[in-house]
């Protein structure tokens, strides 16, 4: 089998301090660095033409068949005990089953893909609210320079942001709506702001407990928006007040949302536990994802070969491999999943073939965005071991046959 990552040298120290002041102020990347421990690679990933051209092919296939699952999703709510979702989410599903989902616009996912002995494999797909646009456009234009014959992967942040357009009039007034208290929510936001307004558009960066909703439309400090392009958890929105209308991101919303919150139906890791009883068919998914089973029917506790994670996680939280997580985080996971194993999966687990860079094994991870179904970009992390969480490091990537 062909590698897919071609050899490439870590940037010089100089180069490195350069690229990484440049990724704070040009690309909002305002974490370059966590405690002790930085958060920016110093190589990037750089793939072949051909390997590209494949996860491209892979990532375009994966959200077809995400669409069209989720369409049947939502009008199948005997499936839906199997998602974990909170009772409220379930509530506002059925509420657009009655009176029609918020008009959607511009659908952004990202599907994780490593590289194994076996071929390419996807660990998640995050439909719901995916992140790392700001370094996945920005960084790898910082990079790639360094690097002859490679060029970035794509801009998912200018397709993103031309998608967004597309569907709203000329300088639309658009609400960014995150999480204020995070930072790291705040710089994407920031960024996209940025682009936004670069091509004509009129953003508003605001929390939803900030916009109102009338008659399905959509307010900010009483005056309407055009467009919403949302960065908060559908399963967070239920815990918003009242007065915020969250149930409009999910139902009867005539302000498109991009992405609608009905996004969470693939953004649940349970969903393969429906997929024998689905109509839609699913060969992607069923060729990349691991085998997915309720922790119930697997001895996971005693088998290497499983790894366990939260229905609802992101980033890589709580996600238990026996080996690489804490004594004290595997007991704490464990007791967590026999309570409410209603409320976790159990997958068959992946190797994923280590990439050495100047002699140092590490373990990389491809996020292909795709917007509206076609490729727009790629969000690179580089991992100290084979599990992808808040340690691995953000990676440029290029695409380049002949990369120095």
């Amino acid at each position: 089998m062909t590698a897919p990552f071609l050899s490439v040298a870590r940037l010089a120290d100089a180069e490195f301090r350069a690229v990484r002041r440049r990724a704070i102020f040009d690309c909002c990347k305002w974490d370059p660095q966590v405690e002790d421990v930085c958060t920016l690679s110093r190589a990037p990933l750089v793939t072949t033409p051909e390997a590209w051209h494949e996860l491209s092919r892979l990532a375009e296939s994966l959200a077809r068949e995400t669409l069209a699952a989720e369409a049947e999703l939502l009008e199948r709510p005997d499936l839906h005990r199997d998602l974990a979702l909170p009772r409220a989410v379930v509530g506002a599903l059925g509420e657009a089953r009655r009176v029609g989902a918020t008009r959607g616009a511009a659908r952004l996912i990202r599907f994780d893909f490593h590289h194994t002995s076996a071929g390419w494999r996807i660990s998640e797909a995050n439909s719901d609210v995916p992140g790392g646009i700001n370094e996945a456009s920005g960084f790898p234009l910082l990079v790639a320079p360094h690097y002859r014959g490679t060029a970035p992967a794509g801009d998912p942040a200018g397709v993103y942001v031309e998608a967004l357009l597309a569907a709203a009039p000329p300088r639309p007034r658009v609400a960014l709506l995150h999480a204020t208290s995070y930072s790291d929510d705040l710089q994407m936001m920031a960024y996209l702001a940025r682009r936004l307004e670069s091509a004509g558009a009129q953003p508003v960066l605001a929390s939803p407990a900030h916009i109102r909703w009338r008659d399905g439309l959509a307010f900010h400090d009483g005056r309407p928006l055009d467009l919403a392009v949302r960065f908060f958890p559908g399963d967070w929105l239920a815990d918003l007040p009242r007065e915020a209308g969250w149930q409009r991101y999910y139902a009867g919303g005539r302000t498109p949302v991009s992405n609608p919150a009905a996004a969470l139906l693939t953004q649940s890791k349970r969903w393969p536990l429906a997929w024998d009883r689905m109509r839609t068919p699913l060969p992607a998914w069923r060729s990349l994802l691991p085998e997915t089973r309720d922790p119930r029917e697997v001895p996971w506790r005693n088998d290497c070969d499983w790894v366990v994670k939260p229905a609802l996680g992101r980033v890589g939280e709580d996600v238990a491999m026996a080996g690489l997580v804490s004594e004290k985080d595997w007991k704490r996971i464990s007791r967590d999943c026999a309570r409410y194993p209603g409320h976790w999966v159990a997958q068959r687990r992946f190797d994923v073939a280590p990439l050495e860079i100047e002699g140092r094994p590490c373990y990389p991870c491809v996020g292909v965005y795709t917007v509206d179904g076609r490729v727009a970009g790629a969000y690179g992390r580089l991992a100290p071991r084979p599990l992808i969480d808040d340690r691995a490091e953000d990676a440029a990537v290029l695409v380049g046959a002949g990369a120095a």
